[in-house]
Formats: C-alpha cells, sequence, structure tokens
C-alpha cells in the first residue's frame, strides 16, 4: 500500500470512527425537567446531559445519546443545595463538636434533602483541621468546605474555647494557604469573654488571605451593632433571626427590621440564617421577610441535635420560607447561587455547561403542612419540597422512589 492510500485509509477511519454509528454513550441523560438554575437565568423545562461528572449540554430537546436515560416530567430540576452552616467534623469524643459525637455523618444526611455541598462551621481550627480532612473530609462523597476557627482546636468545649493564647493569626492564615481548596474562610464564635481580641484577631487572618469572616459571636459585652460596624463586605454573620438575650434581635419592639442591620446589609454583610436548634425565631423572621430583608444563605446549622428539632433539614428549611412568602424560585437562589458566590466557589451553584454535575430533582407538594421555629411555635403552608433524587458529581447518590432504578416486572 502506498502512502496516499495509507492516508486515505487513516483519514476514513477516523471519520466513520467519529460518525454517529461510533458516538460513544454519555453517562447520564435526565429529561423533561422544569430547570430552575437562577445563576443563568433559566427557568423552564430542559434536559440535561452528563458525562464523566460534568455538564455536557443543558436544552431541550436533547438527543438519546446517554447510557442511562432518566423521564423526571413534572419534577424540578436545580443545582444541588449549598449547606453554609454545619458540623461535620465527627468523631468519637463524649460531647464535643470537634471530633465529636455531636457533629454529624455528612452523607447520612445531605444527599436526601439535595444538598451536595457543606461548608463546616468552624468545628475546626488550625491545630484540628488535618484531622478533620484526613477522618471526614476525604472519606465523605458529600463535598466539604471549611471556614477555620480562630480558635486552634476549634469546638471543642466552653474553657478550651476561651484560650486567647491558642488563636494565632499566622497559624490560621499558614493553614488557609496549605489547603485553599478546602478551606473558605475564618470562624469566630462561642467567645463569652469581654475580651474584643479574638474577633480582630480572626479579621487579621480573613484580611491576610482574602477569605470572608463568619462571625457566630454572641460576645455579649459587644451589641451587634457594634460586630457589624466591624465587618467588611463579603462577610457573614449566622443566626440572623435568632432572638436569645446573648444576642441583640435584628427586629425592634416596634416590629421594624432595626436601621443599622439594613445599613449593614446595604454595606454589603451577608446574612445566613443558621437555623440550628435555638437560631430561629418566627418573631424575627415573620416581619422581616414582610419588610423585604431574607436571608443571603440557608445555613442549616446541621448537627446531632438541630435535625430532630424545628429545624430538620435544607428541604424542610426552604419549604418553611416559602410558608413565610418567599417564592420557589427565591428560595433556590438562596439555596444555590447566592452560597455559592459567598464562599468564593462560582463554579458551584449553576448548571453551566463544563461545571461538576451536582443536582437537585424535586417536587413541591401542594397540601396543609406545619413548620416550627426554635421557640417551639408552628405555622402552616402550603407546599413543601420533597426531594427525589440526588446527583453528586454526575453519580445518583438519591433516589427516593427508585426513578434511576432498573424496573423490575411483577
Amino acid at each position: 500500500m502506498g502512502r496516499f492510500q495509507i492516508l486515505l485509509f487513516t483519514v476514513l477511519l477516523h471519520l466513520f470512527s467519529t460518525g454517529p454509528a461510533f458516538a460513544q454513550k454519555s453517562d447520564l441523560l435526565i429529561r423533561n425537567g422544569h430547570v430552575i438554575d437562577p445563576a443563568n437565568q433559566i427557568d423552564k423545562v430542559q434536559d440535561i446531559l452528563i458525562d464523566k461528572g460534568k455538564i455536557v449540554k443543558v436544552g431541550h430537546p436533547l438527543s438519546d445519546s446517554a447510557s442511562k436515560i432518566i423521564d423526571v416530567k413534572g419534577l424540578y430540576i436545580t443545582p444541588g443545595f449549598i449547606d453554609t452552616h454545619t458540623h461535620v467534623f465527627v468523631g468519637p469524643e463524649a460531647g464535643l463538636f470537634a471530633n465529636g459525637v455531636n457533629s454529624v455523618s455528612p452523607d447520612d444526611f445531605t444527599f436526601k434533602s439535595g444538598v451536595t455541598t457543606v461548608v463546616d462551621a468552624g468545628t475546626s481550627g488550625w491545630r484540628s483541621f488535618p484531622l478533620f480532612k484526613k477522618q471526614v473530609i476525604d472519606q465523605s462523597k458529600t463535598r466539604i468546605l471549611a471556614f477555620l476557627n480562630i480558635s486552634g482546636e476549634g469546638m471543642t468545649g466552653a474553657d478550651r474555647e476561651q484560650n486567647l493564647d491558642d488563636m494565632n493569626v499566622d497559624s490560621t492564615a499558614a493553614l488557609i494557604l496549605k489547603y485553599p481548596e478546602n478551606i473558605v474562610g475564618v470562624k469566630i464564635g462561642h467567645f463569652n469573654g469581654k475580651d474584643w481580641t479574638p474577633f480582630d484577631r480572626a479579621v487579621s487572618a480573613a484580611s491576610k488571605t482574602k477569605k470572608p469572616l463568619f462571625v457566630e459571636c454572641h460576645l455579649p459585652e459587644y451589641p451587634l451593632e457594634y460586630q457589624l460596624a466591624k465587618m467588611r463586605p463579603g462577610d457573614m454573620i449566622t443566626h440572623s433571626f435568632e432572638n436569645i438575650k446573648e444576642r441583640t434581635p435584628i427586629v425592634g419592639p416596634d416590629g421594624k427590621v432595626k436601621l443599622f442591620v439594613l445599613e449593614a446589609k446595604k454595606r454589603g454583610i451577608l446574612f445566613d440564617l443558621g437555623h440550628g436548634g435555638a437560631g430561629f425565631w418566627f418573631d424575627q423572621a415573620m416581619p422581616a421577610v414582610k419588610q423585604g430583608f431574607y436571608p443571603n444563605s440557608f445555613g442549616t446549622d446541621l448537627h446531632r441535635f438541630s435535625m430532630n428539632s424545628g429545624m430538620k433539614d435544607m428541604a424542610n428549611v426552604m419549604s418553611k420560607f416559602m410558608a413565610l412568602g418567599l417564592s420557589l424560585e427565591q428560595v433556590v437562589q438562596i439555596a444555590t447561587s447566592n452560597p455559592a458566590k459567598a464562599i468564593g466557589h462560582e463554579e458551584l451553584g449553576n448548571l453551566k455547561a463544563g461545571n461538576v454535575a451536582d443536582l437537585a430533582i424535586f417536587r413541591v407538594r401542594d397540601g396543609e403542612f406545619g413548620f416550627t421555629d426554635s421557640a417551639g411555635n408552628s405555622i402552616t403552608g402550603s407546599k413543601k419540597l420533597e426531594v427525589e433524587m440526588t446527583v453528586r458529581d454526575g453519580k445518583i447518590v438519591w433516589d427516593l422512589n427508585g426513578l434511576g432504578a432498573k424496573k423490575q416486572k411483577q
């Protein structure tokens, strides 16, 4: 065979091997779902093609070139939910959050509520983060990011969390720079002393690393107004609708959101929900939402106790805010693109082609449903989110009714 014939044969072989008859199928095609993707301004029925853990294309209709095809007509598809306030440094220590039983194993609770990414809220500090990474982060299917506690050991109990000598700015900053793919910012919280030093050190560490500060500070000597004034645009404060004696509430006796709170939000301070076991009160949230003030992110404050109290899970929290008057599109944005931007990971929280395929697929049930707050009060709502399927990194990790399973003859 001459050189020309060899060249011709090679070209023809390439053409045939890449033609339709030889095209390699993608891994997964999800059809006919109502896509809500606020970051990309999509709110309509679409198909999503997924291959090798990535979104290949979003459109309608898409071809059948996939190994698995799932029809989700009548359901909603959104980016996987992002929970900005969790405690997942689970371990054997009794009564503790850091390496303790008060934290929870994320995979046990995230996927069934549509959550694909959690941010641990300072359960670890610069001393304990390496253990957290090895023991939990590296072992979990849930994507785990973290705010690093300015307290070196993290959440190890009241006495040790008051140790100023363990709040080292340089050590905190150095660890953040060592693990930039895991650590999204610095957390200050659970300090009960009169000294302002912990807050200053947390701000310093966050500034050095160009990361946001996450504030869960009660600091009884320093009212909320003072704390907010010291925060920078892009910093986050949690437990936004809390009403306890250690914390200044955001709503005044006149039923209006306080002016300094509105000014802080206008200045770029982000208000995280931080529901938890004690962090969410209807007497704060109801008037605030009516006045157009609602959280930037739905941090659930997931831990051993909150999931069995008023909080429940992310889907319940989103439903609760719909009962308070927010639209489905609004709660999806607060659970997806808003937190992705806040933590500096805008590749998450949206369904752009080329991004990781993290999806929440759910139905919105109609009926009469009850929702509770941290004070034991309840309200009713007419709609409730129920997660049918969660896709993490292109793989089905939760399938409530077997939509993706092989049908068995009966």
